[in-house]
């Protein structure tokens, strides 16, 4: 046991004597962010929106993916679980938003626990594939059992989102509860990833043969990890119905998939604040650059290729390597 204790703590990594400025950078440029949603209008508020809700989704996808080393392609099922049932319990049966957001999250993360135990013992294009198709079956779910779902046609009558008598009636209220929601979010996942149980996911990303040798319980671990991404994209799936107001299929689709990965290695995999940066460019760059018209979707690709190009890391690796740490 000593002799594991020893050989795990290079995995630990510190923060003292990083250069503090680096994330009065970062926080600046949210503050900046956030101030001009809301002293915009309504459309940029609603992007603004739909950014935070994926920064959420991708926060949970990274700790997975980015900090465990496992793939996973169908993590858009557990945000139409979420979705879905927010929408069924508010709509349906009256449950309070917060509530339903909530139990949503506990169904999901049961859901995970059951489907992950068995998926998540295979490996690498192995495990991609299964989870693609858990998104697929989840997806076609969606569209055929319209007596639940509504099929094609969605679901309205989504309440906002609130608690007894205090509701976000307003989009901009709603961003702000969006927001508070993410920073927990974000959080909640830098406690985790310097935890132990983070050191130790970290560990299984670099070798799972290695870290199993050091007595590190992987499978148990893997699944855990599994679980903590689907609690993520439930609940980014329940804050999308209700602000939004209504669901539909294509909302969870493939696209969905594409767009996290997407923000995910643009932003930075591995990183807490990449999730973040990457949120936020794919979703402001398109409207940044309308006055392109005909070429704006030239002009976009061109600008992410090249992001990815020549920062392979994403946008927080290039802000370390512009911003390096200060030694001792």
């Amino acid at each position: 046991m000593r002799s594991s204790r020893t050989m795990t703590l290079p995995v630990t990594t510190s923060t003292s004597g990083g250069l503090p400025w680096r994330h009065i950078l970062l926080a600046a440029l949210g503050v900046l962010v956030v101030a001009f949603a809301f002293s915009a209008n309504g459309y940029v508020v609603t992007v603004i929106g739909f950014a935070a809700i994926y920064a959420l989704f991708c926060t949970g996808l990274n700790f997975f993916m980015g900090f465990t080393g496992q793939a996973s392609f169908g993590q858009n099922a557990f945000a139409a679980l979420g979705g879905y049932g927010s929408a069924i319990l508010t709509a349906d049966y009256g449950f309070e938003p917060a509530i339903a957001l909530i139990l949503t999250m506990a169904f999901s993360g049961v859901v995970a626990l059951v489907v992950g135990y068995p998926t998540l013992r295979l490996r690498g294009h192995y495990l991609a594939m299964a989870t693609f198709a858990l998104g697929l079956i989840t997806y076609e779910i969606s569209i055929n059992w319209t007596d639940v779902t509504q099929g094609y046609m969605g679901y309205s009558g989504i309440p906002p989102l609130g608690i007894g008598p205090y509701y976000a009636d307003t989009p901009k209220q709603q961003l702000a509860v969006i927001l508070i929601l993410l920073a927990l979010g974000v959080l909640a996942a830098a406690a985790l990833k310097n935890s132990r149980f983070g050191r130790a996911c970290r560990a299984i990303a670099g070798s799972e043969l290695a870290a199993g040798a050091l007595g590190i319980p992987v499978a148990r671990y893997k699944l855990v990890s599994f679980v903590i991404a689907a609690l993520y994209a439930s609940a980014a799936g329940s804050l999308f119905a209700h602000f939004v107001g209504f669901i539909s299929p294509e909302v969870f689709g493939t696209a969905m998939v594409v767009q996290s990965f997407t923000m995910l290695y643009l932003g930075g995999i591995g990183t807490i604040a990449g999730p973040l940066i990457g949120a936020v460019v794919v979703s402001l760059l398109p409207e940044l650059m309308r006055g392109l018209k005909d070429y704006q979707t030239i002009g976009y690709l061109v600008i992410l290729l090249g992001i990815l190009i020549y920062a392979p890391k994403g946008v927080a690796g290039l802000l370390d390597r512009l911003l390096p740490k200060r030694e001792g």
